[in-house]
C-alpha cells in the first residue's frame, strides 16, 4: 500500500485508509463509521483521484444511508468528473435527508453558475447564506455571479459583505480591486482600501491594491510609497516589486526601476515580461548593448514577445544599422500586425534606407491603425512631398485634420503645401485656422519652408494675429 500521504494526516485516518485498501484486496465487506468514511474520500480527493473517491461514497451509502453528507461529497465529485446530471441528482437526495445543510445550496449553486444560468445560482446561494454559520466564502460566490452578469455594483457590495466577516480574504480584496477597475472607480478604491488599512495595517494585499489605484490615476510618488509598505509586510513580494519597477519607469527613474525588477528574480523565476522590462529601461538609458542583452534573454524565454523583438530592431536602429533592424521589426508586426508603432519604426527604417515605396506602404498602415498619431501624418505626407506627389501630399494632410482637427501642426503643414501648389487663397485661409488653434506654432511654418518667410501675405496675416 502506497504510504506517502499529501497532507496532515491523524494516525486514525491513515488507519482507516488503510482498512479500506486492506478490505478491497480482500474483496471483504469491513464496517466504517461515517467520520472514517469522511476521511477516505478526503484522502482520495487530495490525491486527486475523484473516481477512487466516488468508489469509497458508495460504500459509505450503503452503509449510512440516511448521511446526507455522502450525498453532497458525491455530487462535488460528479461535478469534478463532469457528471452535472448525477449531481443534481445527488444534491435532490442530499435535500431530502438534510434540507438545512447550506452545501447542498452551494454546490448545486456553483453548477448553475458554470451553467450560466445566473439567477438560479443567485436564488441557491441565498438560500445557503440563509442556514450557514459562516458565510464570507457564499457572500463572495454571490459576487462572482454578479460579475459573471456584469453587474460590478452588485459584487463589490457582497465583496464588501464578505470582507466585513473575514478581512483575511485575500481573494476578496484583489476581486474587489478588480471591479473597482473595471468601473474606473479609482478614487472610490482608493477610500476603500484606505479604511480598511485604518482597520488592518498589516495586510500586504490592500496597500498594493492601493498602490495600483494610485498608479492607475498616475500618483506615481504615491503608488510606490504604498507598494513600499506592501513590500515591507511581505518581502517576497514579487508582483509588488514588478509594478513598482513600472512605476518607477513612469518617473523616468530607469536605473531605479532596473534594481526592481531584478529583485523580482529573487522570489520567483524571472519571466520574459520582466526581461523586456528591464530591457526598456537600458535603452532608455541609451546602454543599446545591455539593453539588447535583455530582450534577447526575453524572446529567448519566450518568442512570442512581439515587444522585445521590436526593442532589439530599436537598439540596432540607434546604432544607424537600419537593415538590421528590419528583420526585428518584421518579427515583432507577425506576432502582433495592428501596433502602429511597429509600423511607424518600420516605415523610419526603410525610409532611412531610400526604400521609398515600402516606407509609404508601412506609413499607410500607422495611419490605419492609429489616425490620431499627428507625427505618422506629418512624415508620411513629407516622404510624398519628397517624392513630388505634392497634390498627395495635400490630401494625405486633409485626411489627417479630418481624424485630428485641433492640431495646429497639420493646418500650418496644409499652408506649406498650397502654396508650393499655387493656391494661395486656399493657403491663407488654413494659416487662419492655424494661428485661430494655436498662433505660438507659426515658426512651423518657415521650418518647413523658409522661403515663407519672404512672403507678404502670410507675414501680414501672422502679425493681425500676434497683435
Amino acid at each position: 500500500m502506497e504510504e506517502d500521504f499529501n497532507f496532515d494526516f491523524s494516525d486514525d485516518a491513515q488507519r482507516s485508509v488503510e482498512r479500506y485498501e486492506e478490505m478491497l484486496r480482500n474483496q471483504d465487506q469491513y464496517f466504517f463509521d461515517a467520520h472514517a468514511f469522511e476521511n477516505i474520500i478526503d484522502y482520495y480527493i487530495e490525491k486527486n483521484d475523484p473516481v477512487k473517491a466516488l468508489q469509497v461514497t458508495e460504500y459509505a451509502l450503503n452503509q449510512h444511508p440516511y448521511a446526507a453528507v455522502f450525498n453532497v461529497k458525491q455530487a462535488h465529485l460528479y461535478v469534478a468528473t463532469e457528471q452535472l446530471e448525477l449531481a443534481f441528482q445527488a444534491l435532490e437526495k442530499a435535500e431530502m435527508l438534510e434540507a438545512s445543510e447550506p452545501e447542498i445550496y452551494v454546490v448545486r449553486g456553483n453548477i448553475y453558475a458554470s451553467l450560466k444560468r445566473y439567477n438560479e445560482a443567485l436564488d441557491n446561494y441565498q438560500k445557503a447564506l440563509e442556514m450557514a454559520d459562516s458565510t464570507d466564502e457564499i457572500l463572495l460566490q454571490i459576487a462572482f455571479v454578479y460579475e459573471k452578469m456584469m453587474d460590478y455594483e452588485s459584487a463589490i457590495v457582497y465583496i464588501k459583505r464578505s470582507l466585513e466577516q473575514n478581512m483575511e480574504n485575500k481573494d476578496g480584496l484583489y476581486e474587489l480591486a478588480f471591479c473597482y477597475d473595471i468601473l474606473d472607480k479609482q478614487e472610490e478604491s482608493i477610500k476603500f482600501y484606505q479604511e480598511y488599512i485604518d482597520k488592518d495595517p498589516y495586510s500586504y494585499a490592500a496597500w498594493y491594491n492601493l498602490a495600483n489605484s494610485y498608479h492607475k490615476l498616475d500618483l506615481f510618488e504615491k503608488a510606490i510609497d504604498a507598494y513600499d509598505y506592501a513590500i515591507l509586510i511581505k518581502d517576497d513580494f514579487a508582483s509588488a516589486y514588478y509594478n513598482k519597477g513600472n512605476a518607477l519607469v513612469q518617473l523616468d527613474k530607469f536605473a531605479e526601476a532596473i534594481e526592481v525588477y531584478k529583485q523580482t528574480f529573487e522570489y520567483e523565476k524571472p519571466d520574459a515580461d520582466t526581461y523586456c522590462a528591464i530591457g526598456e529601461c537600458y535603452e532608455k538609458l541609451e546602454r543599446m548593448d545591455e539593453a539588447r542583452a535583455y530582450y534577447k534573454k526575453s524572446v529567448k524565454m519566450d518568442s512570442t514577445m512581439a515587444d522585445a523583438w521590436f526593442g532589439i530592431g530599436v537598439t540596432l536602429n540607434f546604432e544607424e544599422r537600419y537593415f538590421e533592424s528590419l528583420h526585428f521589426y518584421k518579427k515583432a508586426i507577425e506576432l502582433d500586425e495592428e501596433n502602429p508603432d511597429f509600423w511607424f519604426a518600420m516605415a523610419d527604417a526603410y525610409y532611412k534606407l531610400g526604400q521609398m515605396d515600402q516606407s509609404a506602404e508601412a506609413y499607410e498602415k500607422v495611419i490605419e491603425f492609429n489616425p490620431i498619431d499627428v507625427e505618422a501624418w506629418l512624415d508620411y505626407s513629407t516622404l510624398l512631398y519628397e517624392l513630388g506627389k505634392l497634390r498627395e501630399a495635400a490630401d494625405t494632410i486633409s485626411e489627417a485634420i479630418k481624424n485630428n482637427p485641433d492640431a495646429a501642426e497639420l493646418y500650418y503643414r496644409m499652408v506649406a503645401y498650397l502654396f508650393a501648389l499655387g493656391e494661395s487663397d486656399e493657403a491663407l485661409i488654413y494659416l487662419e485656422t492655424a494661428l485661430v488653434t494655436d498662433p505660438d506654432k507659426h515658426y512651423i511654418l518657415f521650418e518647413y519652408l523658409p522661403q515663407l518667410q519672404e512672403n507678404g501675405l502670410i507675414l501680414e496675416v501672422i502679425n493681425k494675429f500676434m497683435r
